[in-house]
């Protein structure tokens, strides 16, 4: 494995065991106010204090509390919009791919219809029509997408069925959901985890500038794009607020990317050996 692969899994597991264990990293909650450390800077820079690693923001919150916490909200909307468009889009195209006909034409009219629009645009919308409950944008980070899913599985799929074996179940009379889930998913999922992976920063970076906008997560919890967006009006009298969450972001996303380039790497020289 390469240096720069194992760099990218070890800055991983230290940033996903940072956001799960913030409770016992820090001495301050993220909403706690204190005006008389506000602004402090990072330590061991002049004027910083032990008790804010960090340092703090305009209202004296402790940032590593903030960060820590908005690292969590950050990954778990990740997560779970990933996991969720996903599914959405697998279903869809085993479904184009088993119907065909009309189905397949309107499933490929969506997929188009959702990659010829800038997605912001459309998140902007649902978010100012619904709000912005934890849901809704969950829902718009599975929106966002779930067509490279239904396309890959859908291709993936009609291959299958062309191969000998799902010819001879269907022969031997399964039925569609034990073929498709039971036979063709397993063999396809190696590319949807690729996949996965290529997709994740960018779900990470629609939540971020969701945030940064203002119409994402909104207080009392937080995200680092929200403190990215808050960071923003100090930059040239406390730039931790912004540059911190922002590094964070960064490495963060190089290092899916890494990892995802990698797995890829990986499966297609599998496939060509094969």
């Amino acid at each position: 494995m390469p240096v720069s692969v194992r760099c990218a899994v070890g800055v991983l597991c230290l940033l996903l065991a940072a956001a799960l264990l913030a409770d016992l990293l820090t001495q301050h909650t993220p909403e706690g106010t204190n005006l008389m450390a506000r602004l402090k800077p990072p330590f061991p820079l002049p004027g910083s204090s032990f008790s804010h690693l960090l340092g703090t923001d305009e209202l004296g919150r402790d940032l590593l509390s903030r960060v820590l916490h908005g690292m969590r909200i950050s990954f778990l909307i990740a997560c779970a919009g990933t996991i969720a468009g996903m599914v959405l889009g697998v279903f869809l195209g085993f479904l184009a791919a088993q119907r065909r006909g009309w189905v397949d034409d309107v499933v490929l009219m969506l997929i188009d219809f959702n990659a010829s629009l800038p997605f912001i645009i459309i998140a902007l919308a649902i978010l100012a029509f619904f709000g912005s409950g934890m849901t809704i944008i969950i829902s718009i980070m599975a929106i966002y997408g779930w067509d490279r899913y239904a396309r890959l599985s859908r291709n993936l799929a009609r291959a299958a069925l062309t191969e000998g074996y799902a010819s001879a179940l269907q022969a031997l009379g399964a039925g569609a959901p034990r073929i498709y889930l039971r036979h063709i998913l397993p063999n396809i999922a190696g590319v949807l985890i690729v996949n996965m992976t290529l997709n994740f920063p960018g779900t990470i970076l629609l939540e971020t500038s969701l945030s940064f906008l203002g119409v994402g997560v909104q207080p009392p919890m937080t995200s680092l794009g929200m403190l990215l967006g808050f960071g923003r009006d100090y930059l040239t009298t406390a730039w931790w607020i912004a540059v911190i969450p922002g590094t964070i972001i960064v490495v963060a996303t190089l290092s899916i990317s890494v990892l995802g380039d990698f797995v890829q790497n990986q499966l297609d020289g599998v496939i060509q050996r094969s």
